[in-house]
């Protein structure tokens, strides 16, 4: 099963003419390609999968899925540290 995680875009970037974003999903940040969704900006919260933002959703579906993933325990790789490249 494929899961796209909700988080907040908290910060804009250009890494090699793709539009990226750090992205927080809870207490952890990861680099997310905002290709797919030229709307989202700094608030905005999306949907990731893979390292790409699918989607722009509202902060309460964001929160729900969340919580939803954290019951079902889903969320525990990215606890895991992750390299990032500017």
């Amino acid at each position: 099963m494929c899961l796209a995680i909700p988080g907040k875009v908290v910060e804009l970037f250009d890494r090699k003419g793709l539009r990226m974003a750090r992205v927080a999903f809870g207490g952890i940040q990861r680099d997310t390609c905002l290709e797919y969704v030229p709307e989202a900006k700094v608030g905005s919260y999306v949907l990731v999968h893979v390292g790409m933002a699918l989607s722009v959703v509202d902060e309460e579906e964001a929160a729900r899925t969340l919580e939803l993933f954290r019951e079902m325990g889903q969320l525990d790789e990215l606890d895991s540290p992750q390299e990032t490249e500017r």
